[in-house]
């Protein structure tokens, strides 16, 4: 399976709305977002994003063009830990043009979803990131102790607090 980029996603998207007439409104949530932040060099093969309106056309598109997909309609929703309120507001655009728009989370707002998965990739992801856009610890700390009011009281909310302080530190370390 060929590595996929935002450019091609783009693409196959516009057509998609031509195509079938519908709108989408995407907001990329995963390793493709990065591309956005200019990042081009991690490669992925699949699709993390929020959709508004209805799933399954979209992932039967998807599939039939071989690319998987994890679509939802509240990102917020995939962790215990919720993401930070207004994340969707706070979105760039990558695409603007109606029927179709394309959006990646803020840099901040990436680095805490990658923070709430928490595998080693998405700990390199956040890092990358965060130093590409000189985001502070205290900016972090900041959207991760909103994210933590707007999630239900869980002990997950302790490991994710843990996740946040050991990133912030390697964040200021030179080697991190």
């Amino acid at each position: 399976m060929p590595t996929l980029t935002a450019e091609h996603l783009i693409e196959l998207l516009t057509r998609y709305v031509t195509d079938t007439g519908t709108s989408v409104d995407l907001l990329l949530v995963s390793a493709l977002a990065l591309h956005a932040y200019g990042l081009p060099d991690r490669a992925t093969r699949d699709v993390g994003a929020e959709l508004e309106g209805p799933l399954t056309p979209l992932m039967d598109y998807l599939t039939t063009q071989k690319i998987p997909a994890d679509l939802t309609q509240n990102f917020s929703g995939w962790s215990v830990v919720a993401m930070p309120p207004g994340y969707r507001d706070r979105a760039m655009d990558l695409v603007n043009q109606p029927p179709l728009r394309v959006r990646a989370l803020s840099p901040v707002d990436f680095v805490i979803a990658k923070l709430r998965r928490g595998t080693e990739l998405d700990l390199d992801d956040a890092l990358l990131v965060a130093r590409r856009h000189g985001l502070s610890p205290d900016a972090i700390r900041a959207s991760a102790h909103a994210a933590l009011a707007a999630s239900p009281q869980d002990t997950a909310l302790f490991l994710f607090q843990k996740t946040v302080d050991l990133f912030c530190k390697s964040l200021l370390s030179p080697n991190g």
